[in-house]
């Protein structure tokens, strides 16, 4: 699935993911492809970003970018977090 974590004026993440797993005011959760539509607040913590293993290596990799707050759109095709 397509992920983007920008503020207005920068773009901190853009590219396909397996997972994302953001600090949503009412809990963590996590967004998979094809998840249910929704808008959600939230809250300070980590957005961790888990990228498809590369071709033999078998590892999943992860990038994890600190947040204060910010706002989580989910759509069937893709995830799109505002700070």
């Amino acid at each position: 699935m397509r992920c983007v974590i920008a503020k207005v004026d920068e773009v901190f993440f853009d590219g396909e993911a397996v997972s994302m797993t953001v600090p949503g005011t009412e809990g963590e959760m996590t967004v998979l492809a094809e998840h249910m539509p929704l808008i959600t607040t939230l809250k300070q913590g980590s957005i961790v970003v888990r990228l498809a293993a590369a071709k033999g290596s078998g590892e999943a990799k992860e990038k994890i970018f600190p947040i204060q707050s910010g706002v989580l759109e989910v759509r069937r095709d893709g995830a799109t977090v505002i700070l």
